[in-house]
């Protein structure tokens, strides 16, 4: 787990980790040992006022997550009953 600070800094470091390495909000939340709603709060409302360009980053990088948001719940589910046989 890490600490941060919140405010702030708390929301520009959550950014910079989600476009750098092209994660999720909950492998971010887990990352740093905080809520998803927090993390979520964070990056589409705090950092939309403080860093509008990172945001717009940030915002890509989501939107390509919700888009292939269903392939990998297909992919979980195609594990899961692989592994009865």
């Amino acid at each position: 787990m890490m600490y941060l600070a919140s405010g702030k800094e708390r929301c520009v470091v959550l950014g910079l980790y989600i476009v750098e390495n092209n994660t999720t909000v909950r492998a971010t939340a887990s990352r740093f040992g905080i809520s998803k709603s927090t993390v979520h709060k964070d990056i589409t409302q705090s950092l939309k006022k403080i860093n509008k360009s990172l945001y717009l980053d940030v915002k890509s990088v989501l939107e390509k997550n919700k888009e292939e948001r269903h392939l990998r719940g297909g992919e979980a589910t195609k594990k899961k009953y692989l592994s009865y046989k």
